[in-house]
């Protein structure tokens, strides 16, 4: 009887432990590009500014990878090299670029960073990461603990236009699968709308607005955009 006891004890003190990890909030895992809000400095205007104007992806969750450029006398930025360079293929004209330094979160000019290319860190938007800094020291640093060879931003920037085919085609299918969830999503946990949206940026942004949208983590926003985009 006794053994029984401590059983039951035991089954019930594992299923009150289950209950209570399960009530947890469910949090994203920080990444390293993360930064909260009020550590990232945006340089664009509008609604949508808090989204990369390219894929619309949040850009204090990969503010250590963000650029920006002037383009067509406005400022736009970018969460990564990437969509840098596929705003350039589209036929964008380009100037006064910059990069945020991994060490002090600030907005420096290309011409004067050091890039890490390939490192251990994750990349934003591309298999091989790319991460800047203001100081050549620090760049070194970074590379001798996490990988990666150091070079200009005319080195980085090769790198993305050549890794940017294969990115591309990954992005566009993890694109896809989160458009699919974002269905769901949409139709379980938002209001409705006819409004057509040029880019996932402007569609993220009428869902903030307009509060379109119940208990949206960042990613399923995400995944809503894209939805509400390619619909």
């Amino acid at each position: 009887m006794k053994k029984i006891l401590l059983t039951l004890l035991a089954l019930g003190t594992l299923a009150t432990f289950a209950q209570a990890e399960e009530a947890k909030p469910k949090t994203m895992p920080k990444m390293f590009q993360m930064v909260p809000a009020g550590q990232a400095t945006i340089l664009q205007e509008g609604n949508a500014k808090m989204f990369c104007p390219e894929c619309g992806m949040t850009l204090p969750m990969f503010y250590k990878t963000n650029h920006a450029a002037t383009v067509d006398g406005k400022v736009k930025q970018y969460c990564s090299i990437h969509c840098v360079v596929e705003d350039t293929q589209k036929g964008s004209k380009l100037t006064n670029i910059k990069v945020v330094d991994v060490t002090s979160l600030k907005f420096i000019p290309v011409e004067k960073a050091s890039y890490v290319v390939g490192s251990a860190k994750k990349g934003t938007m591309t298999m091989v990461s790319k991460y800047a800094f203001a100081n050549k020291a620090d760049a070194e640093a970074f590379a001798k603990v996490n990988g990666g060879k150091v070079v200009d931003y005319s080195g980085a920037y090769k790198a993305a236009e050549d890794d940017f085919a294969k990115d591309s085609k990954m992005v566009a299918k993890k694109q896809a699968m989160m458009a699919k969830k974002g269905e769901m999503m949409y139709g379980k946990m938002c209001q409705k709308t006819d409004k057509k949206f040029a880019t996932t940026a402007e569609a993220k942004a009428f869902i903030v607005e307009n509060k379109l949208c119940k208990d949206l983590n960042p990613k399923q926003m995400q995944a809503v955009g894209l939805y509400l985009k390619n619909r």
